[in-house]
């Protein structure tokens, strides 16, 4: 493997908001790779799983619900279903438990599901259903799977973030809203902050083990499950619907189709210009800058949104603290010698 440093920017990748994941797989060969993708059966997940499967590799899909799954997923060779919630523990130890018994490595982990906007809802735990799905779920699910991740002798993490972490960084004396009002942007964003520093330790970690992981934000996908829990004024509102309630596409705001909201995604697991490199947030099909502001944002008003990742969703020191805050609250030790 290339051994080339990690730097937060552009390393002219050839592609850009508009690619789709189709142009950026085209000639990878994924044969013999085995990928896991959360919520591949909607939106951007299911691009990407399609994908990947179309590439060759053996898709396995952890679903919710196994009759939307299959009905999606209906047709494509290489892919797997299996049951899993990500606000349910147990659920993940028995898909990972079940996927390790079968032997096989893991070359490919997508952390792609996620949740947003949803009114204040708690786990069994009492923890924030966004940083319970977006973050703690897929950090455990990771550290069951690290065998297999291991075993696959170089392989890729992929956290599916957001430009949403700008709302807000991680909140670690009170990431559940027990001593504070809710607000569910500030959910969302500290649950997308949790993943692009849960990426930058994971791949400090596991970079020696040969697993290089990489976060991003793959644009703002209107046509996703993401909506249903906004009205069609505050879509307008916010300028991602036209006054006649259609949806507005400009790949260079980050407005774009589901097909060129996968490519980052897919760009981030098997394009060969990240050999060697790891712990980096992308967008546009790219490394995305480091921006210099470190102050967040308190709403959504339009879709003029700058580009890059906050400082603080890319500070060694909250990325270690998160990792150990993380453990406790799953109850398990992710060690990595």
């Amino acid at each position: 493997m290339e051994n080339k440093e990690s730097k937060q920017a552009p390393i002219g990748s050839g592609f850009g908001a508009a690619s789709t994941a189709a142009e950026v797989i085209k000639g990878i060969n994924l044969n013999g790779k085995v990928a896991i993708v959360t919520g591949g059966y909607a939106g951007i997940g299911l691009e990407t799983a399609k994908s990947l499967a179309n590439a060759g590799a053996t898709v396995i899909v952890p679903a919710r619900n196994a009759e939307k799954a299959a009905l999606a997923l209906s047709g494509i060779e290489n892919i797997e279903t299996e049951y899993m919630d990500l606000m349910n523990p147990d659920s993940i130890n028995g898909f990972a438990q079940k996927f390790l018994s079968s032997g096989r490595p893991v070359h490919l982990l997508i952390n792609n599901a996620g949740i947003m906007w949803v009114p204040l809802q708690r786990d069994a735990r009492g923890y924030e259903s966004q940083f319970s799905t977006n973050h703690l779920g897929h950090f455990q699910l990771t550290a069951l799977l690290w065998p297999a991740l291991k075993k696959a002798d170089g392989a890729r993490v992929v956290n599916v973030s957001s430009w949403g972490h700008r709302f807000s960084p991680v909140i670690f004396d009170d990431p559940h809203f027990l001593q504070r009002e809710f607000e569910t942007l500030q959910g969302y964003g500290q649950s997308k902050t949790a993943n692009i520093l849960f990426t930058l330790e994971l791949d400090y970690r596991g970079k020696s083990d040969g697993v290089r992981s990489f976060s991003l934000h793959p644009g703002a996908i209107v046509e996703t499950d993401l909506k249903r829990h906004l009205t069609t004024e505050q879509l307008i509102n916010i300028g991602v619907y036209d006054a006649e309630g259609k949806t507005i596409l400009n790949p260079d705001m980050g407005m774009k189709t589901i097909e060129q909201g996968a490519s980052t995604t897919v760009w981030c697991a098997t394009s060969p210009k990240l050999d060697g490199l790891g712990g980096l947030y992308c967008e546009d099909t790219e490394v995305a800058v480091l921006h210099h502001n470190d102050e967040h944002v308190t709403e959504l008003t339009s879709m003029d949104l700058p580009k890059g990742v906050m400082p603080y969703a890319v500070d060694k020191q909250s990325a270690e603290k998160l990792w150990t805050l993380s453990e406790n609250l799953i109850g398990l030790s992710f060690h990595i010698d």
